[in-house]
């Protein structure tokens, strides 16, 4: 399968957290996109692996995503090693995006600090032709996406460029209704958390908004362009 853009978070739910509205927006433009959560969220205080299993892909059919996938990794062990690298670098000459979302360098959530080293090398990894990978039994082709930008989770950053997600509000916070376990519900018995309480819903509406009034829309997403962006009509752009 050979797709456009891949996002890939740390846990299942850190994709729909922090570009949910990016990716619904590239599939009603017709893009092929994906999502690779790199751990099962196993080390979370509410639900376990089979209930984030369930909520994952019912929030992917929601955002209408080709593919969803999970590298398995260790939650709470996330790292930059060679073997980690090589499933990624698989999962990556696999599915061939041109365009890799993954989160930003620095976080509060140390899994989303290594999930952002781990992506970068396997970013470089994956375009080595002496670097071999094999899936199937068949020997994969180098292969690297032509460009990555880091997607915003709790600390913040000055962004390169703000998505308009005003007209995927609504769809974009149904996907993050999906994790039942691990957002508000009255009904749970769970420990509470702090994405579990209902000021936390509060907050991201009100941050969509904040970027969004950046950009003179309603809401945003906010993302970060390590590399110097091409500007090819200046007219076009909003001041």
């Amino acid at each position: 399968m050979k797709l456009d853009v891949l996002a890939i978070g740390a846990h299942p739910d850190d994709v729909e957290l922090s570009c949910g509205g990016t990716v619904i927006k590239l599939v009603k433009a017709g893009y092929r996109v994906g999502v690779l959560d790199l751990t099962e969220g196993e080390l979370g205080t509410r639900g376990d692996r089979k209930i984030r299993a369930k909520e994952a892909a019912r929030a992917a059919a929601i955002m209408g995503v080709a593919v969803r996938e999970n590298l398995r990794l260790a939650d709470g062990e996330i790292g930059a090693d060679m073997e980690s690298r090589l499933r990624l670098v698989r999962v990556i000459r696999s599915l061939r995006p041109d365009v890799l979302l993954f989160p930003y360098s620095i976080d509060r959530h140390p899994d989303h600090e290594r999930a952002h080293v781990l992506c970068h090398e396997a970013w470089f990894t994956s375009g080595l032709q002496k670097v071999s990978t094999r899936v199937g039994g068949r020997s994969q082709e180098p292969f690297r996406p032509r460009a990555y930008y880091h997607f915003m989770q709790w600390y913040e950053f000055v962004p390169s460029f703000i998505v308009d997600v005003s007209a995927e509000f609504d769809q974009r916070m149904e996907t993050m209704r999906a994790y039942r376990s691990q957002f508000y519900d009255p009904a749970s018995r769970e420990r509470e958390t702090v994405l579990s309480t209902p000021e936390f819903m509060e907050m991201i509406r009100t941050k969509l908004e904040y970027y969004g009034d950046r950009i003179g829309k309603k809401y945003g997403e906010p993302f970060l362009s390590p590399a110097s962006l091409e500007v090819r009509d200046l007219t076009t752009l909003n001041t």
